[in-house]
């Protein structure tokens, strides 16, 4: 099973993945580096005809990842050594400049001396050179052969998922292992006995007190050693580490790692027991290192359970999961880690004695039925406690991520009894093994993401010790610091996600690209016109195109929605930047999708001919106002919240658009205004400047009023007004004169243009209940008759 062999890469998920790479190439390096250049050269000469060779054999369990990898570490041994030779070769050519240009044929020859040296450093020169260019070739050599055996791992693996055998509803499915039960069955009889003979050779007096120590260490260890250390942990977390997320983040991590350790040292020292003095034989001492490794995996798995579900302590459980659903999946983690444990032991030591090709297509299928009925089982558990938290009214809000991965395990279950049911038996038990290592590296992610994110808002929150103490420290504003967390705990995140996406690609060596290495090949030469169809070329533009709108749209709101509103911006610079980035973000990732389908401009050429007409005529208003909406947003004549009035249209700009512009009107009521009429008319922006508002009220009064009274009543109720300001203070003038009346103009201002209809009707019911009290008459609007001219009547009547 390749999946425990990165549980290390899982457990730290940055440390330890080439640990087992580097072990393998420590002795070549080592020689290398002790060796001369010519001799280092030789020897990864030779690393290359032994894995040519080793190729060439056409075994059917060739170590295709292992080859791969050791051809790999001769390419990087080779370019360090043309990096070493570099300094070299500079120093003896500035040797060679030292002596300067050597003498001509006609000019007088040059001391024999520095004739000798100058050819010493010449051939010195020369020879440098042929080893730079012969570890260069070498490089690019081992480059070649580790892409030939990309391509037979991906062919490889496309053939097993491919392959199909019997159903094991027939017969013929077990008539197979049956018969090739006995031999089998020898082969493991044969192992049992060369253990059985290990084992006493360890148990004799020179090994024997060893043995008995490691096994004594390697019980207290898993006893009290882990009872301590959870102790330990314990006190330390509720001591040192304050209290709230941090700490139960910081808790989970750290029973996660406690299984991992107490478990993997106490296999360790039963290991080192049992081959203390290299009593093992090479592939006994393989098996037992396989072993450990198993156990490490198996116990991280069922501390990672242990740690998320949080069933002794529910207050630190860091999952949104009830009491009820922890409770019901307490045991998955231990049966998911025995499974692990089991099967991969069973496949090891089928691959130890090589046991026939049925019996090893048996024991897949068994494992993919297991594992992925656990993974089923946990899934209706799980779903059957929702459903009775909904019933008692409790709703649980999962996002959208979770949702995605539960219908993915769904998908993965079918998939694997399908083809378990069918004789896809390879299929089954990718899809099986598949599924628990993305649990697994999904579940450590998470986990992680939670610690770094609590990390970094404790050591840069400014209501936290560690950001006053920065605060104080370098003078920063505390909205810095909380920008400054915010983005770090952003990249934080997106990096844990990008590492996981590669881990998860890892466990068989094959990505999405290999998968569509024999469809490119296929149906690589296809093209339409100029355009060539490339289904590997589609898939990413299609995979850019996803991926790079989903990130920009959580870039987007997370800078909408976090970091933004905690700068000193306002709203409708956060909205302008927004919408900039918005477009920038979809036109660069229009471009990257191009690039991923290989288009150049020629081969849409003939497309933009076609709709250069159209663009002219139909699309002239469209585009016109997607220019007007950029200069808009760049030059922000108006912005978002701003009050504008336009071809009598008054209102709040809500949105600025790509087209137009939604202004909202005093009556809720939304209006969409193209772009352009706000570049190309007279738009009146009330707000641009802070405008304050102005409220006017005009008074008309009989002649024989106390115009000083008026005055001071119309101040009077202007100031005490609780949103009129105070300074522009109010002010009340006698506006004119007329025959039979004056009027007074009061005017008072208030914070904004949008209360002074409010406030004037306000004003107007207070001073109108004021002049009523004090007997203050307004003029009243006479009825003025009309009459025909008394001498046109004479006339007309004489």
């Amino acid at each position: 099973m390749p999946m425990p062999c990165r549980f290390v890469l899982l457990a730290l998920l940055c440390l330890g993945s080439f640990a087992a790479q580097a072990q393998g190439d420590a002795a070549p390096a080592a020689a290398a580096s002790s060796a001369t250049p010519a001799q280092a050269m030789q020897l990864l000469d030779d690393r290359l005809d032994t894995i040519k060779a080793t190729l060439k054999s056409k075994h059917p369990d060739t170590p295709l990842a292992d080859l791969r990898g050791t051809a790999l570490a001769v390419q990087d041994q080779a370019r360090q050594l043309a990096l070493d030779l570099a300094p070299q070769m500079a120093a003896v050519q500035a040797q060679l400049d030292v002596l300067g240009p050597a003498p001509a044929r006609d000019a007088p020859p040059e001391a024999i001396g520095v004739a000798t040296q100058r050819r010493q450093l010449d051939k010195a020169l020369a020879g440098l050179d042929a080893q730079v260019k012969q570890a260069q070739l070498l490089g690019q050599n081992a480059l070649q052969l580790a892409a030939q055996i990309t391509g037979l791992r991906n062919d490889e693996f496309q053939a097993r998922l491919a392959s199909r055998t019997a159903s094991p509803f027939s017969s013929a499915f077990w008539s197979e292992p049956a018969r090739s039960f006995p031999d089998d069955l020898a082969r493991l009889d044969r192992l049992g006995g060369r253990l059985a003979d290990a084992w006493s050779e360890a148990w004799q007096p020179p090994n024997r007190t060893p043995l008995l120590l490691c096994l004594i260490g390697a019980l207290l260890w898993l006893g009290v050693g882990r009872w301590l250390l959870d102790g330990l942990l314990l006190r330390l977390a509720t001591r040192h580490v304050p209290d709230g997320h941090l700490r139960r983040s910081a808790m989970a991590v750290a029973v996660a790692l406690t299984a991992l350790l107490t478990t993997g040292l106490a296999a360790q020292l039963v290991y080192l027991g049992l081959n203390w003095n290299d009593i093992l034989a090479t592939d006994l001492d393989a098996l037992a290192r396989s072993a450990v490794r198993l156990v490490l995996f198996a116990a991280f798995v069922t501390g990672l359970g242990r740690a998320l579900l949080s069933v002794r302590r529910p207050s630190w459980r860091l999952p949104p999961l009830s009491d009820l659903a922890a409770q019901r999946l307490r045991m998955l983690p231990w049966l998911l880690g025995a499974a692990a444990l089991l099967f991969g032991l069973i496949e090891r030591i089928s691959r130890t004695i090589g046991s026939s090709l049925p019996t090893t297509v048996a024991t897949r299928g068994a494992v993919a039925l297991v594992v992925s009925g656990l993974i089923a089982a946990g899934w209706w558990r799980l779903r059957g406690a929702r459903r009775q938290a909904a019933a008692e009214g409790v709703v649980e809000h999962r996002p959208l991520w979770v949702g995605a991965l539960g219908a993915g395990a769904v998908l993965g279950v079918l998939v694997s009894w399908l083809g378990v049911a069918t004789g896809y038996i390879a299929l089954a038990f990718f899809a099986a093994v598949q599924m628990l290592w993305v649990g697994v590296v999904v579940a450590s992610a998470w986990l992680l993401g939670h610690l770094l994110n609590d990390l970094i808002h404790i050591a840069l929150s400014p209501h936290e010790r560690g950001g006053q103490r920065l605060q104080t420290s370098f003078q920063l504003a505390p909205h810095a610091l909380d920008q400054a967390a915010t983005l770090l705990a952003g990249i934080a995140r997106v990096l844990l996600t990008l590492l996981a996406i590669a881990i998860v690609l890892t466990p068989f060596g094959a990505g999405p690209g290999d998968l569509l290495a024999s469809a490119v090949r296929t149906f690589g030469n296809l093209k339409l016109g100029d355009l060539p169809i490339n289904p590997g070329n589609i898939f990413r533009a299609v995979l850019v195109l996803v991926v790079g709108g989903v990130l920009l749209h959580m870039l987007k709101r997370w800078l909408r929605e976090q970091l933004l509103p905690k700068s000193t911006m306002e709203p409708g610079m956060q909205d302008s930047i927004v919408t900039l980035l918005g477009y920038l973000g979809g036109l660069l990732v229009l471009v990257l999708t191009l690039a991923a389908l290989h288009v150049n401009l020629t081969s849409i050429t003939w497309i933009v001919s076609a709709l250069s007409v159209g663009i002219g005529f139909g699309l002239q208003a469209i585009v016109q106002n997607f220019i007007s909406g950029l200069i808009l947003l760049v030059e922000r004549p108006v912005k978002v919240g701003d009050w504008v009035s336009l071809n009598e249209v008054e209102g709040d700009i809500r949105r600025i658009n790509v087209r137009a512009t939604e202004i909202q009107l005093w009556d809720r009521s939304t209006v969409i205004v193209p772009n352009s009429q706000l570049i190309t008319e007279n738009v009146r922006n009330v707000t641009q400047a802070n405008a304050l508002g102005r409220v006017q009220i005009k008074l008309p009064m009989p002649l024989d009023t106390d115009a000083d009274k008026v005055r001071a009543l119309a101040l009077e109720v202007l100031g005490a007004h609780p949103r009129t300001l105070a300074a522009p203070a109010p002010y009340v003038q006698l506006d004119g004169l007329d025959a039979g009346s004056m009027t007074f103009n009061c005017v008072a201002y208030v914070g904004s243009p949008r209360d002074t209809s409010g406030v004037k009707s306000e004003l107007l019911f207070e001073l109108l209940q004021r002049l009523r009290r004090a007997r203050l008459p307004l003029v009243r609007a006479q009825l003025v008759r009309t009459l025909p001219p008394l001498a046109e009547e004479d006339e007309h009547t004489g």
